[in-house]
């Protein structure tokens, strides 16, 4: 009678699995990166368990999740961050208008976000 190995590796996946009760169960590993996923690396979670599930599950046994979408939370936040500043210097938005007229740079602002935002999520969130 053949003697199952405790731990085997399946160059195919590139996972490790490790016997439990006369069944091959895969070893996973918890990342050990502790950055923050924020609310784009949560959307594109969202994007790849919908559309995406045989890559989100072959990230996920990997452990290169987390890093991937907390690596892809912050650079969207950057890019959004210089989008923004970008539409409002072309667009003439100025601190002056903040003191004088608030409502409109408010308005002004808000419509800034929300086109920077749906840039985002075009380009690096639901690809």
């Amino acid at each position: 009678m053949n003697k199952l190995q405790h731990h085997i590796h399946d160059n195919r996946n590139g996972l490790d699995y490790v016997l439990t009760d006369n069944y091959y169960l895969p070893a996973l590993k918890l990342p050990e990166d502790n950055r923050p996923i924020g609310r784009w690396g949560r959307l594109h979670k969202e994007y790849l368990k919908t559309y995406r599930p045989l890559l989100y599950q072959s990230l996920l046994l990997s452990g290169r999740l987390h890093t991937i979408l907390s690596d892809l939370d912050e650079q969207a936040a950057e890019r959004c961050r210089l989008i923004v500043q970008q539409m409002v210097q072309a667009e003439g938005i100025t601190e002056e208008m903040k003191a004088t007229d608030p409502v409109r740079w408010v308005q002004a602002m808000n419509s800034i976000r929300s086109r920077a935002e749906e840039i985002i999520q075009a380009e690096m969130i639901y690809v």
